[in-house]
């Protein structure tokens, strides 16, 4: 395991707010999600400390966060564990998270303002230029962003809670199956065709859509575990 930038740090111009325990979570976060920490590896504290070069409680800290979102799992003699969830768990997880994201688009219809539609047509473009210079995890963070922005503008923290909760846990599943992906475009395709179901304010159209796009996204990450599954 390899930390290659030391902590604080910014992403592109922005300043880091954020305090220590929830940098580390984010450096150890991205690190799951592009498989540099893989199911099953078990996080070394004194290596990260070393490496990150800081203490070992606001590393525990970062870490309970991760195991709340179910990213890892703290094992009694082990230590923080990276959690490999079953091609059935992962399956029923889109499936519920799909009947979220489905129903936040029919209450977005009603209730997104003109800002927030502007907002998301912003992280659209932003997206649409991170797939062209082909930076999937910046492209990746991008369409979560635009997927929790329809969710908030459903204005039920109810929903909002459990769609964070279960997407947290989806998170590096849903990135691995936009890197391997040989059909990265199509996702982009569907994403055009929800944003104009937003723009037109079509609930039951923006509904379809979202749940076919998780659907979508089973269909390929089904693919890759068959795939991997056949290599010897």
């Amino acid at each position: 395991m390899s930390l290659e930038a030391k902590l604080p740090q910014k992403e592109d111009n922005e300043i880091v707010r954020l305090n220590l325990s929830d940098q580390i979570a984010n450096r150890l976060r991205d690190m799951i999600v592009q498989n540099q920490l893989a199911p099953g590896d078990r996080i070394r504290e004194r290596d990260v400390c070393k490496e990150l070069q800081v203490s070992r409680t606001p590393l525990r800290e970062a870490l309970h966060k991760l195991a709340s979102e179910g990213l890892i799992d703290l094992v009694p003699n082990r230590g923080a564990v990276i959690t490999s969830p079953s091609g059935t768990e992962i399956a029923d997880m889109l499936q519920v998270l799909g009947v979220l994201e489905a129903f936040a688009g029919e209450r977005a219809c009603e209730m997104i303002s003109d800002e927030e539609l502007g907002e998301i047509k912003a992280l659209q473009y932003e997206m649409l230029a991170a797939f062209s210079r082909g930076d999937r995890l910046k492209y990746f963070k991008l369409n979560q962003r635009i997927h929790l922005s329809v969710v908030k503008a459903a204005r039920s923290e109810t929903l909002l809670s459990m769609h964070t909760r279960l997407n947290a846990r989806l998170y590096r599943i849903r990135y691995q199956s936009n890197l391997k992906n040989e059909r990265w475009g199509s996702a982009l395709e569907e994403h055009d065709d929800i944003m104009a179901a937003l723009e037109q304010r079509d609930a039951e159209k923006l509904s379809t859509l979202l749940r076919q796009h998780l659907r979508s996204t089973w269909e390929k990450v089904s693919e890759i575990m068959d795939h991997e599954d056949d290599q010897p």
